[in-house]
């Protein structure tokens, strides 16, 4: 997921390292997942990003944020790239970008919308779109640690197609509770009408207050920023919110 970054890191200096591509996986039409082996990659924290840098042969050079989709696995990253048309820097990641090809990475960054497995409160997640990148890292993360603390995941998307990471989601975890929303086209078995996310959804599928669960909702703007006064409108406590969106970044 591309993203702007967002200040604060939780180690030293940030440095760019060179990266090469070891794996590539389809997502969707559109999104490919890619995995980077980075020698002395000092690790990272579920939620945090990354930034990627490509120079040209006549010295022009661009750079994007994009979300981790992975819990570290020793000098490798995973991400998963949403091609923009007439984008910059993503279309040549999905579509040109080749098997051993070098990239520039830089990070980690971000230490506010993290996840750590010592947690112990119950967790929504709530994503709009591509925002399920940096939930799934927690997802993989809560599952690599052992972890038992509750999950739960709201997912919206447009249509079944443009679902990310959909076999992994349906084979499940135990504690976790995967619900799906759809805008645009829904399949025939799901009676809930195609919509954009609603107060209804949110207090059917995500915690009681009472329970003083964390928050981390991430997608665009305008639904950011809908699932979130939602839950303050529900009663959840405005400081165990976090948020994280997207716009326009030129891809």
């Amino acid at each position: 997921m591309a993203r702007a970054a967002v200040p604060g890191r939780l180690r030293g200096r940030l440095i760019w390292r060179v990266a090469r591509l070891v794996e590539r996986r389809e997502e969707t039409p559109t999104a490919r997942t890619l995995l980077f082996q980075v020698p002395g990659w000092p690790g990272h924290l579920a939620g945090q990003h990354i930034d990627i840098r490509l120079t040209a042969a006549d010295g022009y050079s661009t750079q994007r944020s994009y979300s981790l989709a992975a819990p570290p696995d020793e000098d490798r990253v995973e991400l998963t790239v949403q091609q923009v048309p007439d984008g910059e820097v993503s279309p040549y990641l999905t579509q040109v970008l080749g098997i051993g090809d070098p990239v520039e990475i830089r990070g980690p960054v971000g230490g506010w919308f993290v996840w750590r497995p010592t947690a112990t409160e119950p967790v929504l997640l709530v994503a709009g779109g591509s925002g399920i990148v940096p939930l799934m890292a927690m997802v993989r993360a809560r599952q690599a640690a052992g972890s038992r603390i509750p999950f739960r995941l709201i997912y919206s998307v447009r249509t079944p197609q443009e679902i990310y990471y959909a076999a992994e989601l349906r084979r499940g975890a135990p504690g976790l509770d995967v619900t799906y929303l759809y805008t645009r086209v829904a399949p025939e078995e799901v009676t809930r009408p195609p919509g954009r996310i609603s107060v209804y959804d949110v207090n059917t599928h995500g915690w009681p207050a009472e329970f003083e669960p964390t928050c981390y909702v991430c997608g665009p703007t305008g639904f950011v920023e809908t699932v979130a006064d939602i839950l303050v409108a529900l009663g959840h406590d405005p400081r165990r919110i976090k948020t994280e969106r997207f716009g326009p970044t030129g891809g």
